[in-house]
This record gives C-alpha cells, structure tokens and sequence, in this order.
C-alpha cells in the first residue's frame, strides 16, 4: 500500500507536499534509470510489506500490525527528522493532527480489507480514491473515459456483483481509497506548513499513539512478544519507512508525473506480492480488472499532466 502511509499517488504530491525535493528539469535517458528504480524499489517494498503484514496477522490481529506499523515507523522518523516542536501555530498543529488521524484511519482499514481479500484486489479498490480526486479535480470531459474504465474494472473485479469478494472486505479497501484521497489533501497542506519530512514524522507519532489503544484491545501483550514485534518492525520499514526515503531521493530527478504513473502500477505489484509470499491467485478476470484500473489511473494522470501543460508550466515538483 501507498505507503499507504508515506507513498505519494497518481496525481498527488509527494508526501512532503509542494515543498519536497523533486526536479522538473527531467533527467536524460539514462539517468532516468536510476530514479526509475527507486520508485519501482519503493513500490516493490511496499505491497511485499504488506504481504508480510497479513502473514502476521494471526498472530497480532489486523489492528496489531498497524499498531506496531505505525509505532516503529513514528519512532524512526522522529529520531532521523528530529522535528521542531516550538514556533508552529495552532493551525500547523490542527493540519498535522488532521494528516495522522486520516494516516491512521487508511493504514486501519486497508488492513482489515487484506485481512478478508487478496492484496491485489484490495490494492485495486484502494487506488479508487487517489483516482477519482485526480478524476474531479480535471474537470475535464475525457474523465468520463477514465472513469467509465475504473468502474469497468470493479465491476470484472466484483464477478459482477462483488459475489466473488468478501463485502466487508471491499467495503474496507473503498474506505480505505476514501482517506487515501483525504491523505492527499493533508498531505500538501502539511507539506507547505512543515520543512522537509518533519510534518510527516509528527502525523505518524500522532497516528501511532491513536491507533496504540486499538492495537492493545485486541492483542494485548501478544504485542510485546519478541517475535512479533520484530516482524511488526519489518512492516514498518518495508511499508513505510524504506519506500518514503527511496521516494523522496527519486523525487529529486525524476519529474513528478513520472512518478505518479510509475505509483499506478502499484495494484499489478500487489497482487504479484499476493501471489508469491501469499499463494493469491487470481482469477483471468480479475487480471482484466487490474489492468482497467491501472490503464484509468494511468489516463487520468496524463490528462491532468496535459492540462497543466496547457496552462503553464510548472517550476516546482
């Protein structure tokens, strides 16, 4: 998932919003590789992240995993950012607040859908969100295309009536998608009011000790056995902490709607993880599903890069 705590989407910012290091001067042909793999490194880290996740759910219960996500994610980021807590108004600290109460609410119902459904059909539905913000915020008349193709896709993914996936399940991936899109938006303004990844280390603490409580109800002190806590921490660095730093040193030569359509592929990656570390096959419809959302998310993004081309051309990332 997008990161799903720390991973910008299709059409989005990066997590440090407006204001993290990115070019858009465009790297040559061959220093593209370099960038290009960190993205696809971070994307890869990610969704294998989040199959080690559901194999450590029995023994900490979906809420567990995201509580040892978030709390081993928050510490690293805490001590490599050292943020500054004085000199911030109430309304930085209102945003921040915002951005880790929306991080905790996607991580929370991401895992529960994965706790019901294959990780690439949940990934799938998730990616939803990201894409109908880029959808609306075009405004323009091709969206229909794109939107026509997303829905195509979920409809193949459902069998027809979402008769072949879990309903809760698919209810908490579209949730998930939802706060995906709201992380989006916190995640700019976040970035505009905090210097660097600091505002993002203080939503992860934030996030972290909200979802604590969640975590100890309904695992309790299975949290503090070694083993699992380990494991938790391997979550942590894969889903959140690995792919947030190899995106942002992308994010310094490669130009940002590069990278958004490189994140579209992020449901082909899940349920490539799904199936080699958790044995998800899927089934030949459910593979035209994907490639329907990825094909429309990819599309969406591209039409919003020609608009903005169209009307100027940015200097930032």
């Amino acid at each position: 998932m997008l990161t799903a705590a720390s991973a910008p989407t299709p059409g989005a910012p990066a997590p440090g919003g407006p204001g993290a290091p990115g070019g858009s001067d465009g790297p040559g042909r061959l220093g593209s590789f370099g960038p290009v793999g960190l993205v696809l490194a971070g994307c890869v880290s990610v969704q294998f992240g989040g199959a080690l996740a559901v194999t450590l759910m029995p023994r900490a219960g979906a809420l567990g995993v995201v509580s040892l996500r978030l709390l081993v994610a928050a510490i690293v980021l805490l001590v490599a950012c050292r943020p500054r807590l004085r000199g911030h108004s109430r309304a930085d600290w209102g945003t921040v607040v915002a951005f880790g109460v929306t991080m905790a609410a996607m991580n929370g119902l991401f895992y529960e859908a994965v706790a019901r459904i294959p990780l690439g059909p949940a990934v799938t539905l998730e990616v939803l969100g990201p894409l109908a913000l880029s959808v609306v915020a075009s405004r323009r008349a091709v969206n229909a295309v794109w939107a026509g193709l997303a829905l195509g896709g979920v409809f193949l993914l459902g069998g027809g009536g979402f008769g072949s996936l879990d309903g809760a399940g698919a209810a908490f991936a579209l949730g998930a998608g939802a706060m995906w899109a709201t992380y989006i938006v916190f995640s700019a303004r976040t970035g505009r009011r905090f210097p660097q990844a600091d505002g993002l280390a203080l939503a992860m603490a934030v996030g972290a000790i909200l979802f604590l409580p969640l975590g100890i109800a309904e695992s309790g002190t299975k949290l503090a056995d070694p083993t699992t806590f380990g494991l938790g921490a391997a979550v942590a660095v894969l889903s959140s902490v690995l792919p947030y730093t190899l995106e942002l040193l992308a994010l310094r030569r490669l130009p940002a709607p590069t990278f958004a359509i490189l994140m579209s592929l992020e449901p082909a990656i899940a349920a490539l993880a799904g199936f080699l570390i958790l044995s998800q096959s899927l089934a030949p419809l459910e593979i035209v599903a994907i490639a329907l959302v990825i094909a429309a998310s990819m599309g969406a993004v591209r039409t919003q890069v020609g608009r903005g081309k169209a009307a100027a051309p940015r200097t930032d990332s």
